[in-house]
């Protein structure tokens, strides 16, 4: 498999993310140790969705992020523009819209940057681990902003910096020698994860993933920090 690079190119990435699709929930739980799970559930408490809203879970995989909204008796929809990874979802849960607790959960493919989905239409937006995946994310983030409604809200989880300098350096370390090496051992295609490596090293920091956000004109944005700030949780609001 040829592996994307850091210009993003939408068709290498998907075509990656369709390479990785059947083992990558567990391939994630196996290289953030466990860790994943626990920021998936700090990003539905964040999100805090409630019964009868609308969510759209962008860059979400094969759905395992959605489950958490639809739990709350939210509808949702996952959405992503790797077939492969919809594809995996949907043969797990068992078709392209169903129940999955109180809420209901649909399967959309879609890019980032041209979203399918009218203006105002969902009541929270959320993307895990996608953004930075995005070839222009202040594109995407505006985009975003168009499809949510006034008053609602966007969360992006999103690796970060770790606020202590030495074990930023440890981390960064994992991240371009440690996880690649464990990937060649148990991944189908470890390339992927050297691109996944490489790209968190690249990404902003929170302070200036907030200004990103606030240009896109979302408003009240702040962050929380997750495992030492390697993961960083930013909120906005459409005003």
């Amino acid at each position: 498999m040829a592996r994307a690079d850091l210009d993003k190119q939408p068709g290498d990435v998907a075509a990656m993310f369709d390479a990785i699709a059947g083992r990558y929930d567990l391939l994630n739980d196996l290289l953030s140790l466990g860790q994943v799970r626990l920021w998936r559930r700090a990003v539905a408490r964040i999100t805090g969705a409630r019964p009868g809203e609308r969510v759209l879970d962008l860059a979400a995989g094969t759905g395992t992020s959605s489950l958490t909204f639809t739990a709350t008796g939210a509808d949702c929809v996952a959405c992503d523009f790797s077939l492969g990874m919809l594809q995996a979802g949907q043969s797990r849960l068992g078709g392209s819209e169903r129940g999955t607790g109180p809420g209901r959960l649909g399967f959309v493919a879609g890019d980032a940057l041209r979203l399918p989905f009218r203006d105002a239409a969902f009541d929270a937006v959320t993307i895990s681990f996608g953004l930075r995946n995005v070839a222009d994310p202040g594109a995407g983030l505006a985009e975003m902003r168009r499809v949510t409604r006034p008053g609602g809200r966007l969360v992006v989880c999103e690796f970060s910096a770790i606020t202590i300098a030495p074990a930023d350096m440890i981390y960064r370390r994992y991240l371009l020698h440690a996880l690649p090496a464990i990937a060649r051992r148990t991944a189908r295609s470890p390339e992927a994860y050297e691109y996944l490596a490489e790209s968190i090293v690249d990404w902003p920091a929170q302070r200036e993933l907030a200004g990103l956000i606030e240009a896109a004109g979302w408003s009240a944005v702040r962050w929380r920090n997750l495992s030492l700030g390697a993961v960083a949780v930013h909120v906005g609001r459409r005003a």
